[in-house]
């Protein structure tokens, strides 16, 4: 989906820099797909101790 975007040229060249990342479509799909992925293992990290799961219940096909 193509968008106009005002982007910090220093904070893109050195996010390409520490990605690796080629393009700047790249670099960006790949903050983003990062920064996803961080807020939902942040999600997940605040559920400690507020659910329990019975590990000893469950088979190795799931059930």
């Amino acid at each position: 989906m193509p968008t106009t975007l005002t982007i910090d040229k220093k904070l893109l060249k050195e996010a390409m820099r520490y990605s690796g990342e080629k393009t700047k479509t790249a670099t960006i799909n790949r903050a983003s797909e990062e920064f996803v992925k961080q807020k939902k293992l942040e999600r997940l990290l605040n559920l400690s101790g507020k659910i329990h799961i019975d590990f000893d219940g469950l088979t190795e096909n799931g059930g």
